[in-house]
């Protein structure tokens, strides 16, 4: 059996394997069955460490409770470099991931900070449709849908729509996210988010996260929103994204995507044919 670690960041959840000396490669049945809340370890994303592909300390790959890989989690990155700047005399450490590279270092306060790129805002990188419409304009004619408003859409790792919306308490995300994740509008499907503006620093939202639903906290969302406001100009350089799980601050530095929040180990255990036990144990921080 391998050794896993559950961790969180603001209280969106992973069981995370390091898989540099042992190589593990689980099933998406397993992942499925492994995230399940009732009968396997529940969590968001299964994380695995693994040896990186060109000079890189790490890289990670995510999948989703769906048994879906993805390509970048902005919590789970935080949770990542925490392990490996554990482990390390260097200040930063540099994590591949398929959405691309990011360096990452700690920020003070039991926080990690991660530059998660330079956000793209064309269609054809998001990806949408041929012929969808202005990707921060983005209309839908479905009366479920129309009421909602035009999303603003980039891709920062993955792909995101946001729509900025009156109040966060008047949406219906069980409903719409799901219609919207699998809108024909986003070939790759979408991270959808709701947010209501509270001030150019400071908004609260809500996130329907791709293969995943409804979520505590989802990092490359908080980036996303950051991203796209500051580029329609509703938004400062320097964002507090209030979710359900708590704040994140976002920074936009010469063009490029700073995260910086806090990460959790709950507790450990150990993992192998599409079975764990966990440690008896139990770890806080």
């Amino acid at each position: 059996m391998i050794p896993f670690r559950k961790m969180n960041g603001l209280g969106n959840d992973f069981a995370v394997v390091d898989a540099r000396a042992e190589p593990f490669t689980p099933t998406s049945e397993e992942v499925k069955a492994l995230g399940d809340r009732a009968t396997g370890i529940g969590f968001d994303q299964f994380i695995i460490i693994a040896e990186p592909p060109a000079g890189e300390t790490a890289l990670m790959r995510i999948i989703n409770a769906d048994g879906g890989e993805v390509e970048s989690c902005g919590n789970a990155a935080r949770c990542v470099a925490a392990i490996l700047l554990d482990e390390r005399s260097e200040p930063e450490v540099t994590i591949a991931s398929a959405g691309g590279p990011m360096r990452a270092w700690r920020a003070g306060g039991g926080r990690i900070s991660v530059d998660m790129g330079t956000p793209r805002f064309g269609a054809a990188d998001i990806p949408l449709a041929e012929g969808a419409g202005d990707p921060q304009a983005l209309a839908f004619s479905e009366p479920e849908l129309a009421g909602l408003g035009p999303a603003a859409c980039a891709n920062v790792g993955n792909p995101h729509a946001v729509f900025f919306v009156p109040s966060i308490a008047a949406v219906d995300l069980a409903t719409v996210g799901p219609m919207l994740e699998h809108h024909p509008v986003f070939p790759a499907r979408a991270n959808i988010s709701f947010v209501e503006v509270l001030s150019p620093g400071h908004v609260r939202a809500v996130v329907h996260e791709r293969g995943v639903g409804p979520t505590r906290a989802c990092g490359t969302a908080a980036c996303a929103i950051a991203a796209v406001g500051h580029h329609m100009g509703r938004l400062a350089g320097e964002v507090t994204v209030e979710l359900p799980g708590g704040p994140l601050t976002i920074g936009l530095e010469g063009g490029r995507i700073v995260m910086t929040g806090p990460y959790e180990v709950d507790w450990t255990g150990m993992l192998g044919d599409g079975v764990y036990k966990r440690d008896p144990e139990p770890i806080n921080g």
